[in-house]
């Protein structure tokens, strides 16, 4: 009786297994929904001209002309810029400031629009006007090592999910790589995915390749196994991950509800 009720087990087990990791095939209309491209575009530059804002940690708030931003490893770690109602030029580490409201300069979002319009995979996947029409450009003061190998310390981080941020915060990574695809008559074949992002859950801040995707997925998502089971590992790609973030937020918060 043990020898079959362990079999039994062991048969039971091998199922749930199998089901576990069995690959879930998608339909084109779910894919192209997966597909769509969800976080903001990353910004460097700032346009001069017009002002932004910096909030700092003591409650001020100043308006002014940006002069210098100064950068490690693509964040930024201080700010040189002109008081537009007093006219004093003063300079700030990131550790001072909470939140900053930058306007990015208008040759690059021409830039981007350009990239953008001419890769074939963007113009199936992003809102075109959406994705370079920005006013401002949102930064927070984060604690983080810098490729998870630097020193923690603060810096000011671009969020680039400002729309479902509320369990998920994705940063964006201004020295990411991108997926190569191949050109042909003025136009990218694929390709032009960014290569890493800084995310952060919890108290925890993180950078993540897109190497090591599979081994963070589990503690990005793994606390609601509703998501786990629609979503697997095995079924994704490393393309969809806006929408799964995005996906993932959606659920968590609904199965609070």
């Amino acid at each position: 009786m043990k020898k079959i009720a362990a079999l039994s087990l062991l048969f039971v087990s091998s199922f749930v297994f199998a089901q576990s990791s069995e690959k879930i095939k998608y339909s084109k209309e779910k894919i192209k929904e997966m597909e769509a491209y969800l976080f903001e575009e990353v910004f460097t530059t700032v346009n001069n001209k017009k002002t932004s804002t910096v909030i700092l940690k003591d409650g001020r708030v100043i308006k002014g002309y940006f002069k210098d931003i100064d950068r490690k490893k693509g964040q930024i770690t201080d700010i040189k810029f002109k008081d537009s109602v007093t006219g004093k030029q003063e300079e700030l580490d990131a550790a001072l400031i909470s939140e900053l409201y930058l306007a990015p300069s208008g040759a690059e979002k021409g830039a981007k629009a350009f990239k953008n319009a001419t890769n074939i995979r963007s113009l199936a996947t992003k809102k075109m006007k959406k994705a370079t029409n920005k006013e401002t450009v949102y930064f927070k003061n984060q604690t983080v090592s810098l490729k998870n190998k630097k020193e923690i310390k603060e810096y000011l981080m671009q969020l680039i999910n400002p729309e479902f941020n509320s369990i998920i915060e994705v940063y964006g990574d201004p020295n990411a790589n991108e997926t190569q695809g191949v050109s042909f008559g003025g136009m990218q074949m694929g390709g032009g995915l960014l290569k890493s992002f800084y995310l952060k859950k919890g108290d925890k801040v993180f950078w993540m390749h897109k190497s090591d995707f599979g081994d963070y997925y589990n503690e990005i998502f793994g606390d609601n196994p509703e998501f786990i089971k629609q979503y697997p590992l095995n079924s994704i790609e490393w393309g969809y991950l806006s929408f799964l973030i995005y996906e993932y937020t959606r659920m968590t918060e609904e199965s609070k509800q």
